[in-house]
């Protein structure tokens, strides 16, 4: 996600503003659930440069179209939704999906968190704790806390608050649900990479550790 997005959807929920005189509680949730996305990833930038993106794939198209084109003007299409087709969201239904949110974006920070706090300094009292796993290149894997759940307990969370995004629009019509669906394919691709990589760099290492946490994103079903 990048400040596009934002501009984007504050744009939406004006205009909104501009029709109806209020921002409907569903357009609020939306751009506030979003939002927090964007400030989480730039209050922990200093991670990006340890995901996939950056360290195998590298800067090209992918990365200067997703981030300038796609992204922008296929994430938002919640809020564009919402200008278009107005949705009445009742206070309980209000609730659960920030609920839902929440409890994706604490699993996906958390996970995060621990990852690369225990890369930087293994012998923090945070992770010092936890269990692991030796590896023949003398690093060693997490198999306990939140990558003791499942393999990829971030992609986990950022599906949770994919769906949350979603939820405010109601049901009437697949388009604001185009983003879970995509989301999905993409995370469960890119974990199948993950496996290959991870595979290929710590040997058997790796296939003790997907003994030990069998699930790779969803605990009891994949």
């Amino acid at each position: 996600f990048t400040s596009p997005q934002v501009v984007i959807n504050l744009g939406m929920l004006m205009k909104e503003v501009e029709l109806r005189g209020s921002p409907s509680l569903a357009m609020i949730l939306v751009n506030s659930f979003q939002l927090l996305y964007v400030a989480d990833a730039l209050w922990n930038e200093e991670a990006v440069l340890s995901t996939m993106d950056i360290v195998h794939d590298g800067f090209g198209f992918m990365l200067v179209f997703g981030d300038l084109a796609w992204v922008p003007f296929t994430y938002s299409l919640q809020a564009a939704f919402l200008v278009g087709h107005p949705q009445a969201l009742t206070f309980l239904k209000a609730a659960a999906i920030v609920a839902l949110n929440g409890m994706g974006y604490y699993i996906f920070r958390k996970s995060n968190s621990q990852k690369n706090q225990f890369r930087r300094d293994p012998t923090h009292p945070s992770v010092a704790g936890l269990e692991t796993i030796a590896t023949a290149m003398g690093k060693r894997l997490l198999v306990s806390g939140w990558w003791g759940f499942v393999r990829h307990p971030n992609y986990l969370g950022d599906l949770l608050m994919a769906l949350a995004w979603s939820l405010p629009c109601g049901f009437s019509h697949i388009l604001p649900y185009f983003y879970i669906v995509y989301f999905t394919v993409l995370l469960i691709h890119r974990e199948a990479r993950d496996e290959r990589q991870c595979r290929a760099k710590y040997g058997q290492a790796w296939d003790t550790y997907c003994r030990r946490v069998p699930y790779r994103i969803f605990p009891y079903i994949y």
